[in-house]
């Protein structure tokens, strides 16, 4: 029950985030710009940064974890090994190129500032990673999802998931090296490092195809025989949530990850239509949640402050990394307007960057001017994604008439 007094209550984070949400996303939608931009405001509005209501910077986040874990779930119903394996050829190498890109152009914008090797290291990859909440949430919008461009940008979401995953377990090893406050390990740690983690991944795949294949979607017939459409949503939803976390906690996959691929393996079920449906409003909500956390994040204080390096922040973001997509997606001989959809879509940066941001700065890698630009920097970059893909979506519709 919710409680007046409690201060770590989640009713008045939910409820407050929701109708401020409400609220400027119609004020949005009614001035002809995307809801998501009034959904950050909102943040922005409940956050600790600005007066008057203020929601628990603590929970959102949390709430909005389950958004990222029932949308990634969503999608792996609408996205099948075989649609996996058909774009591995320009998704591997083109998130691994874009990622290295992104990562030298920051670390080149934090040697200008005068920040240190480890710290460059940490900013440049933290610009590198797109949102999963974001892009989804622009490619169901502009119908692009179950095409062959948002099968490309689905793949390349997968690809840079999985970078991230290493990226989180291999850089507390590496930060002696950088300049944190840990001891540099020896090269044999870092090989039993990156061996134990390419295991554990590989080890969660094999059990997914292997195991979750079979045992899901017989798990999801036997509950469509009980006749209770109550059970079969609890089902849905335990299924999400449960590989989700088991994937996090046994193996040290990423949320998003692990449901990603239970929605994949739910998808060989001849009821996961019916399953995507029955997740559908949940993972609105909690998707609006995501939105608005990310809104309490920002300092206003810090466009005012930074303006010009938060200016050369988001040209990096916004157009260094799409340049970087273009070019790649380009030489594997894909057309204009498949290759400003992929760029558009990767044109921003989200969770990953937090969580980067943040293990940076526990590891003392990362400053708190660099976390604020990073923060920032992302919800810019997300403010500006609308207008990205209204650019390639417009190019792509003249292209097609002209055709």
């Amino acid at each position: 029950m919710c409680s007046r007094s409690n201060a770590s209550d989640p009713c008045p984070t939910i409820v407050g985030g929701l109708v401020f949400a409400f609220a400027l996303g119609a004020l949005a939608l009614r001035l002809r710009l995307p809801p998501l931009v009034g959904y950050l405001c909102a943040g922005i509005l409940v956050g600790p940064f600005t007066p008057g209501f203020q929601a628990d910077t603590a929970l959102a986040p949390e709430l909005a974890e389950l958004g990222v874990i029932l949308l990634m779930f969503g999608v792996g119903q609408h996205f099948s090994i075989k649609d996996l394996m058909a774009v591995k050829a320009i998704a591997v190498p083109g998130a691994l190129v874009q990622i290295a890109v992104a990562t030298l152009l920051g670390m080149g914008l934090s040697h200008f500032l005068g920040w240190p090797l480890g710290e460059g290291v940490v900013f440049g990859l933290a610009l590198s990673v797109a949102s999963t909440v974001v892009l989804l949430r622009a490619l169901e919008e502009y119908g692009w999802l179950d095409s062959e461009d948002g099968k490309v940008a689905v793949g390349w979401l997968v690809v840079e998931d999985l970078v991230m995953v290493l990226t989180l377990v291999l850089l507390p090893a590496f930060a002696g090296a950088l300049g944190g406050g840990q001891a540099a390990p020896s090269l044999a740690q870092l090989g039993w490092t990156l061996a134990l983690t390419v295991a554990k991944v590989a080890a969660f795949v094999a059990l997914m195809l292997i195991v979750g294949r079979r045992f899901i979607p017989w798990m999801l017939e036997l509950i469509v025989h009980t006749g209770s459409r109550e059970l079969f949503r609890l089902g849905v939803l335990a299924t999400a949530l449960g590989v989700a976390y088991g994937a996090t906690q046994l193996f040290q996959i990423s949320f998003a990850l692990g449901a990603f691929f239970a929605g994949m393996v739910m998808a060989e079920s001849p009821f996961s239509h019916r399953a995507a449906e029955e997740s559908l409003p949940l993972r609105e909500a909690f998707a609006v949640l995501f939105f608005v956390s990310v809104g309490m994040l920002l300092d206003p204080e810090v466009l005012l402050k930074d303006t010009l390096v938060l200016l050369a922040t988001v040209l990096i973001i916004v157009v260094g990394k799409s340049a970087a997509a273009y070019g790649i997606v380009r030489l594997f001989r894909r057309s204009h307007h498949t290759s400003l959809r992929i760029a558009a879509s990767l044109s921003q940066i989200g969770e990953f960057s937090f969580i980067l941001a943040g293990l940076g700065m526990s590891l003392g890698l990362l400053s708190a001017r660099g976390q604020a630009l990073i923060l920032a920097g992302s919800i810019v970059s997300i403010l500006f994604n609308p207008m990205m893909f209204a650019l390639a979506e417009r190019y792509s519709r003249r292209a097609e008439a002209a055709a």
